[in-house]
């Protein structure tokens, strides 16, 4: 072992020593990635409610099926 890793060993604390599992927080990068998917599904949702603006619900009417006898209220002969 080198004179510098050992230095470096003495000085340098483990994360092992000073890492708190019950502390454990996602942090700012965390943040940035969780305000990124809001943004994302925001941007999502806008351009579906623009989309369903410009979709025509209007239904063609069906053509005049031939009507059955006795459909109209008369007997058939």
């Amino acid at each position: 072992m080198s004179a510098t890793q050992a230095a470096l060993t003495q000085l340098l604390p483990l994360a092992g020593d000073t890492f708190d599992k019950n502390k454990v927080t996602p942090g700012i990068l965390g943040f940035i990635v969780f305000a990124a998917l809001a943004v994302g599904v925001w941007a999502l949702m806008k351009s579906m409610n623009r989309h369903m603006g410009r979709v025509n619900f209007e239904e063609a009417p069906e053509p005049a099926a031939p009507a059955a006898p006795g459909a109209d209220g008369t007997r058939a002969p």
